[in-house]
């Protein structure tokens, strides 16, 4: 009978919660990463330089750095439905407004209100699968709603390709309609969140009395001796030895997942530059195919196994070390087939991080340690774009620069293994000194 109740409970979530959350996830990302598409014609429009165009990049993260902690705050206050949704509906309205910008400057104010709009949106949603998924699925869940991410590259890059081909209709360049018509989903989606993701499980209309009952107590026995915390002590969470050592894994890993993601048309398009924008954005899209088998993978057999600490850092090493090879490989198609499985390998880790994290907090110090952690992630998307864009202007080319990324994957995955390692018998939990002052 508990077996059957634990599958059928599992099926309503997966069923009800994943999907929706994916298509959000996927706008998400479409929204944020379909400036590298634009700038392919973007750039020569509005007088860009490599340089240029990595700050405009940058700017996204600044506004993002700054709120996100405190939108994930709020969020625990007026709840992550009604939150999720006020960031889906503005982002939405940013994203299309970019579509109007005439002058560098202008795109740099734009993308700077992009971060402020959807800042907290990823930890937030984090938070909200943290709060439903037993610990035993929550990485299985956590790689699902990463195929958001990846999809937005899968499919979305070949759509936004497509759009910039009506470059001309009605006198509107290409990239504009592409901002115009990739902002409309994010606010639909954010009307729809509000009766689509209920608060919590007993607001769930499609969970039975039983069930209710039984992923309550699941969550609970999850979540008693970790991190909990309360409107008093988030800001301990944040000083957190387990949280900072955290932080510093998912900064390394930015460097893969902002920098290669953000450059990648760029990347390839330099390497292949008699191609078309369209071929240009199908290659573009190849590498998240392998992310979203990896992802996927990496996170079932990490559940299946309970193993966690070689599931989260060895990926990220391979990814490091395919990118390094990459880099100096002569054969076009093998630094190709490198890129791919840099990017599959940089996505695996993705479900598995998440996992750790919220297995060592909950409540509200779980929801500010996550946007802490996501915030410090997003100083690379700051200083790395306008940086890689320097060096591609000074030498004329991305290996220098990607060497950087490399190295710093590398390293991230070798503190990822360590900082994800189970206490011996015997050692106290790095968060134990904040258990304490939760309690």
């Amino acid at each position: 009978m508990h077996t059957d109740l634990y599958s059928t409970t599992l099926r309503q979530l997966n069923a009800k919660i994943i999907p929706f959350i994916i298509i959000c996830y996927f706008v998400a990302n479409l929204d944020k990463t379909n400036i590298s598409i634009a700038a392919l014609q973007m750039n020569a429009d509005l007088g860009l330089s490599a340089s240029m165009y990595g700050l405009g990049v940058g700017m996204f993260y600044i506004s993002y750095i700054i709120f996100e902690i405190p939108s994930n705050v709020i969020m625990t206050k007026v709840g992550a439905r009604v939150w999720i949704a006020r960031i889906m509906i503005t982002w939405g309205i940013v994203s299309a407004g970019m579509s109007l910008v005439q002058t560098p400057t202008q795109l740099y104010v734009m993308r700077f209100l992009l971060g402020m709009a959807e800042a907290g949106f990823t930890p937030g949603i984090i938070y909200y699968i943290s709060c439903w998924f037993p610990k035993s699925n929550r990485a299985r869940a956590m790689s699902f709603f990463y195929m958001g991410s990846v999809m937005a590259s899968i499919i979305g890059l070949p759509i936004s390709g497509s759009i910039l081909n009506m470059h001309g209709i009605a006198d509107i360049a290409g990239w504009r309609w592409l901002f115009a018509i990739e902002g409309v989903p994010a606010v639909v989606l954010g009307i729809m969140v509000l009766w689509r993701l209920p608060q919590t499980p007993d607001h769930a209309p499609w969970l039975s009395a039983e069930q209710k009952g039984w992923l309550k107590a699941q969550l609970a026995r999850d979540n008693a001796g970790v991190v909990v915390g309360n409107n008093h002590s988030w800001l301990s969470a944040l000083k957190n030895k387990t949280v900072l050592l955290l932080s510093l894994v998912w900064f390394l890993q930015a460097f893969g997942s902002i920098g290669i993601t953000l450059f990648l048309p760029l990347i390839i398009k330099s390497m292949a530059s008699d191609q078309s924008n369209i071929v240009v954005s199908l290659l573009s899209a190849v590498p998240f195919i392998a992310a979203c088998l990896f992802m996927y993978l990496n996170g079932r057999h990490s559940d299946t196994t309970h193993e966690r600490s070689w599931h989260l850092g060895l990926p990220l090493i391979l990814s490091g070390v395919s990118l390094a090879i990459a880099v100096w490989s002569s054969n076009l198609l093998v630094a190709y087939g490198l890129l791919v499985l840099t990017v599959g390998f940089n996505f695996a880790l993705t479900p598995i991080f998440w996992a750790v994290t919220t297995e060592k907090l909950a409540g509200v110090a779980a929801a500010a340690s996550i946007a802490f952690i996501n915030t410090v992630a997003n100083f690379v998307g700051l200083g790395l774009p306008p940086v890689l864009g320097k060096i591609k202007d000074a030498t004329d080319s991305y290996h220098y620069g990607l060497l950087i990324v490399a190295v710093a994957l590398i390293l991230g995955g070798i503190i990822g293994v360590l900082v994800s390692r189970p206490a011996r018998p015997g050692m106290a939990e790095p968060s134990a000194s904040l258990k304490q002052e939760s309690r």
